[in-house]
């Protein structure tokens, strides 16, 4: 079967999906430890990391395919804001995807407890903390940390937002404006006539 030119490729959609599954799993998680305390959350966060570190190395993997196998164009149809919206969500969920698992590894490197809960990849490897920041003085350890909890709590609350506007996004393409858009992502779905 011949691929359709105005579709993302299925190595393209196979990472947009696993991305989202995990990214949408590790907002539950983080959800989730904020109501707990002592060993219990720690648990928790222990799954948090490597699903964090996960989306990273495929947001990493899904931009060095989108070099390799450029997306389709946007239908013609899809002019001026939409297509600024577009692109500025797609930038910022970039951002997000890169960014969070980054500021997460840096706030964890800065934490007194990273000798004792360091970060291991689902228990298979250990993954290294930041070595300037393991280091650092009790204080500024501490100063540091709050700062990086901060920036990380703050590309949250990004995230939440940009998952709204492409899910309602998705959901104005599909069901309001009844074109191809959503299709283009989506292996299940069949073209709009």
């Amino acid at each position: 079967m011949m691929a359709d030119a105005r579709r993302y490729n299925a190595v393209a959609m196979s990472l947009h999906w696993l991305i989202a599954i995990l990214l949408i799993t590790n907002i539950g998680l983080a959800w989730y430890f904020n109501t707990l305390h002592g060993l219990a959350k720690v648990a928790i966060i222990q799954i948090h990391k490597p699903v964090g570190i996960t989306i990273l190395v495929l947001s990493l993997a899904r931009l060095a395919w989108r070099f390799i196998s450029p997306p389709p164009p946007l239908p013609a149809h899809v002019r001026g804001w939409e297509r600024a919206a577009a692109c500025t969500v797609y930038v910022l969920f970039y951002g997000v995807m890169i960014g969070m698992p980054i500021t997460g590894w840096l706030m964890v490197s800065a934490s007194n407890t990273i000798g004792m809960y360091p970060i291991s990849f689902f228990n298979l490897a250990h993954f290294p903390a930041y070595g300037p920041f393991t280091h650092l003085p009790a204080s500024q350890m501490h100063r540091t940390h709050a700062l990086l909890l901060s920036i990380h709590s703050a590309g949250a609350k990004l995230a939440y937002a940009l998952i709204v506007l492409h899910v309602g996004a998705a959901l104005r393409h599909q069901f309001i404006k009844h074109d191809e858009v959503v299709w283009r992502m989506a292996p299940f779905l069949r073209r709009p006539a």
